[in-house]
């Protein structure tokens, strides 16, 4: 496949590892959301890009809009609980934010499901991981993203808090939780200035999609 990144912006570092998560920084949204953020978590970061391109088998989706069959404007990959990760240090990264909000969050990540954004043409709508308990509970959704810097915006479905968006660059994280799936929505905007592909890779509880 294809896909366009520049390298030479970017962690070149060929062994992929995290850094501590003890420097993430967290914003209160109101409504009983909020988001963690933490710039440049993975070290390496152009060699998982790359592999997980070459190696994951992206699939493409279509979806009814608008009395029409129309594609989704991004590949897509799932891993379920009992599913391999496509790179070792994704099984990392998913042990270690367990284990940072072990008390918060009460139970482990054990998903991951990932998006490849081709190009600026690719996004994703407004929307919540309502799906399943993340629309009656509290709980959490961690994304790391690599590749293309992209926009996460963030709105409240209710009239009160300003919305927010944090651009997110290779190799950083940003956590969404406490209420945010059922208060806020996200979006990924599709952009004409962004050249480069970009993947995002979300890890989620159980029976939160």
């Amino acid at each position: 496949m294809a896909v366009h990144l520049q390298s030479s912006l970017f962690d070149q570092e060929d062994e992929v590892s995290t850094r501590p998560l003890r420097g993430i920084q967290r914003t209160d949204l109101g409504h009983g959301a909020w988001i963690d953020v933490l710039p440049q978590w993975l070290r390496g970061a152009d060699t998982l890009f790359a592999s997980l391109v070459r190696d994951v088998g992206w699939r493409a989706e279509q979806r009814v809009m608008y009395e029409r069959v129309v594609a989704v404007p991004r590949l897509l990959a799932f891993f379920g609980r009992r599913d391999p990760l496509p790179h070792p240090a994704l099984e990392t990264a998913r042990t270690e934010l367990s284990r940072h909000y072990a008390a918060e969050l009460g139970e482990p990540f054990t998903t991951a499901g990932l998006c490849l954004y081709r190009d600026g043409r690719d996004g994703v709508a407004w929307h919540g991981d309502t799906v399943g308990r993340g629309g009656t509970e509290n709980t959490m959704v961690a994304i790391l993203s690599l590749g293309a810097p992209r926009h996460l915006a963030l709105r409240p479905r209710e009239p009160g808090p300003a919305p927010v968006r944090r651009r997110l660059g290779h190799g950083d994280l940003i956590v969404m939780g406490g209420s945010c799936q059922r208060t806020w929505e996200h979006a990924v905007p599709k952009s004409a200035r962004v050249t480069g592909a970009r993947v995002s890779v979300q890890f989620r509880p159980d029976g939160v999609r």
